[in-house]
């Protein structure tokens, strides 16, 4: 137990194998007595044990140190000649840790690596021979390196101690791993000679395998993580390197842009780009992939950008090439400017196509399906090809709109027509979900147009046809477009379309009383013309007068008014107030005559609406608000249409109507005279007839009568004499 505590300070008790000095035994002898007898004490009178260091340290010899490191030496000259030591590594390892105890450690320390020195120095004699091919010195300069490193770990085994203690409490210092790169650094590698022998060679073979040759990867691997060890890779290869292949592939991608055709070049650049990450995974060191990757992108892809998408786009996109065009993006989207030069050419590929679809009156038929086609396959190619890429489909959609209104209003007529195709009945679409998404794909469309009153008109007259003739193909089809409208361009748009729809629910009670009515006048007539024969009956229904009831304030009233005065009315029903135009639109009723409606209503006794701004006349933009105030000391009012008078246009009218009635007079005189005579001549047939008609005539119209009765083979001219007239039976 005694001897243990007496080891620790110094480790000196400890065999290491090495001849020990006397002094050494003798003090390990005299703590060994110390401790023994204190035991002994101890068992006989129950004292404690007491453990004291050392009173003195004990001293080296003079010769220890020299003995000791000329072992050391024999040691190292043996790992450096590749030949057995004969001494045990332990041995050696506590001779070391000996040394350091004993002060020793920088001496051991200059003479280790003077040792290792004169070794590395003397290794770049054979790298001096002119006979080695760069293969042989590539693979003598990595035997050398792979030696080199093995002896230094087996050194630095045996110098553990040495370099955990004085080398790491000594900054300045490198550890004896570092030490030897340092000195393999300046003695071997940082000869101008050696070294660009060994880039030489080492750009050969890389040059080797980018031509398809097969080389030695972990030779390459080996050599330069040895100059990323040695802290030169960067400074002596690196650079070299990628200078060397800028050039390589700025003359491959001007050569290969001429010989090869679009899509061959481009995975020709995916293939070296491929290659290229490979090699930085395999053999070079990971710092060199980005400036590497860049040069390869820059010359091969950066340098051609315009040139690739002048040649080859347009066949790409026509031709569907998904998978060419995928690569083309994923490239493009690798350089610096890529996204945006394809984005241009994109957008003008779609513009330039598209204008030879819509300008063209030929291609009016299919306008629209073709059209429908193109937004499907770009859609695909911006979906498979363009990852979704926002900045794609903004710019597609402005494409769109660019050349669809490029002929204005024809779109928009096509659409409509487009959409009445399939929602008439005998469309040949299976199902009500393919006619749903087609309507889908035309709303897409439809956001282009600009004439969106144009599409609103054609589709309106398509649709009351639809409707009034009963050809709709689908209600619930019909319902959903003009929601798709309503979503798109606002309640206004549909508004108009969404009454026809409430008209025709309507329409049922309306034709029921309308027959209803048409009994009754059926009746009336009946009886009139039995009262009355040879009479004709004509209903004037604008003449016709209606009783209204309404609430006001004061009470309920009833209005007897014109037909006119009750379509106005009634629209207050709807809302309070009303302008001059909507009226109009909502009446239908002829200009003139909703004027003077509006000034009985307004502007007379009974003023059941109130005109803003106020005055006599009704002026555009007038606007009328019902007059909930309004008081009458009648129950029943009459309100009378105020009377125009007779225009110029009524009084030609008449007279035409007059004229009319006396061609048929004119007509009958002829067929009488020309029965009863057969044969007359021109002058005395008129003579007859002036002497029959009770009203003055011009001889030019007599003359008219007399050619449209020849021409309806109530008589003929004789043949000889044009001036002679035969009656036809």
């Amino acid at each position: 137990m005694a001897d243990e505590p007496q080891k620790k300070p110094h480790l000196l008790g400890h065999t290491n194998g090495l001849t020990k000095p006397a002094s050494l035994a003798a003090a390990t002898r005299a703590g060994g007595g110390s401790g023994g007898g204190g035991g002994g004490s101890a068992t006989a009178s129950s004292k404690k044990l007491v453990i004291k260091n050392f009173r003195e340290r004990p001293k080296l010899p003079d010769n220890y140190t020299q003995d000791t490191w000329q072992k050391l030496h024999e040691a190292v000259g043996a790992i450096h000649s590749s030949i057995s030591i004969k001494y045990n590594l332990e041995e050696l390892y506590q001779a070391v840790e000996n040394l350091c105890s004993y002060k020793v450690s920088a001496t051991l320390y200059k003479q280790l690596r003077q040792v290792c020195e004169d070794h590395v120095k003397a290794q770049i004699l054979q790298f001096r021979e002119d006979s080695l091919d760069s293969l042989l010195f590539l693979k003598k300069i990595n035997k050398c390196w792979q030696d080199h490193c093995r002896q230094m770990i087996m050194i630095r085994s045996i110098f553990l101690f040495l370099d955990r203690t004085y080398v790491l409490q000594n900054s300045m210092l490198p550890s004896i791993w570092d030490m030897g790169l340092e000195l393999f650094r300046n003695h071997v590698i940082s000869d101008k000679q050696v070294q660009n022998k060994a880039i030489d060679g080492i750009l050969l073979l890389i040059e080797q395998e980018r031509n398809g040759e097969a080389v030695d990867r972990s030779l390459l691997r080996s050599l330069l993580s040895m100059l990323s060890d040695l802290q030169v890779y960067k400074e002596s290869f690196e650079q070299r390197f990628l200078e060397e292949t800028n050039c390589l592939y700025a003359a491959e991608g001007q050569r290969l842009m001429q010989e090869r055709e679009v899509p061959e070049y481009l995975h020709h650049v995916n293939k070296r780009l491929e290659e290229e990450g490979d090699r930085v995974i395999t053999y070079l060191d990971h710092s060199t992939q980005k400036p590497l990757i860049a040069c390869v992108e820059k010359q091969l892809l950066g340098e051609h950008l315009t040139a690739i998408l002048q040649k080859g786009l347009d066949n790409l996109l026509d031709e569907n090439r998904i998978s060419d065009l995928t690569l083309m993006y994923q490239l493009f989207s690798r350089v610096k400017g890529g996204q945006q030069i394809l984005l241009q050419h994109w957008s003008e590929y779609i513009k330039n196509f598209g204008t030879t679809i819509v300008v063209n009156p030929e291609k009016d038929k299919d306008m629209v399906q073709e059209l429908l086609d193109f937004k499907d396959k770009v859609d695909h190619i911006i979906e498979v090809c363009f990852q979704k890429n926002e900045k794609f489909v903004n710019l597609m959609k402005e494409s769109f709109e660019t050349f669809i209104n490029k002929r204005p209003n024809k779109p928009a007529e096509l659409i409509a027509k487009y959409v009445d195709s399939k929602l008439r009945a005998g469309n040949k679409e299976a199902t009500d979900e393919e006619l749903e998404r087609i309507l889908d794909k035309i709303m897409i469309i439809f956001r282009f147009i600009h004439g969106k009153d144009v599409f609103e008109a054609f589709y309106k007259k398509d649709l009351a046809k639809r409707l009034l003739v009963g050809k709709s193909a689908s209600v619930d089809a019909e319902k959903s477009m003009l929601s798709k409208l309503k979503h798109e361009c606002g309640a206004a748009f549909t508004s108009k379309l969404e009454g026809m729809f409430k008209d025709m629910e309507l329409s049922k009670d309306v034709m029921v009383q309308f027959k209803q009515m048409i009994k009754l006048q059926e009746v009336f007539k009946t009886f009139y013309l039995g009262k009355h024969s040879g009479r004709k009956l004509q209903w004037q229904t604008t003449l016709g007068h209606a009783v209204l009831k309404a609430e006001f304030k004061e009470g309920k009233k009833e209005f007897q008014v014109s037909l006119f005065q009750t379509l106005v009315l009634l629209m207050f029903n709807e809302g309070d107030e009303f302008s001059f135009e909507e009226i109009k639109m909502a009446t239908g009723v002829e200009d003139s005559e909703l004027r003077r409606t509006l000034q009985s209503l307004a502007c007379g006794k009974a003023r059941v609406l109130i005109k803003n701004p106020k005055g006599k006349d009704v002026e555009d933009g007038d606007k009328f608000i019902f007059n909930g105030d309004f008081k009458h000391k009648l129950f029943r009012i009459k309100i009378n249409q105020i009377q125009m008078k007779e225009t110029v246009e009524e009084q030609v009218s008449t007279t035409e109507r007059v004229f009319q009635d006396r061609q048929y007079q004119i007509d009958a005189a002829i067929v009488r005279i020309m029965k009863m005579r057969k044969t007359l001549g021109h002058n005395l047939l008129v003579s007859e007839l002036y002497n029959q008609l009770k009203f003055p005539v011009k001889p030019g119209d007599l003359k008219k009568r007399i050619e449209s009765l020849i021409d309806r083979d109530y008589m003929e001219r004789d043949k000889d004499n044009p001036n002679q007239y035969h009656y036809v039976a």
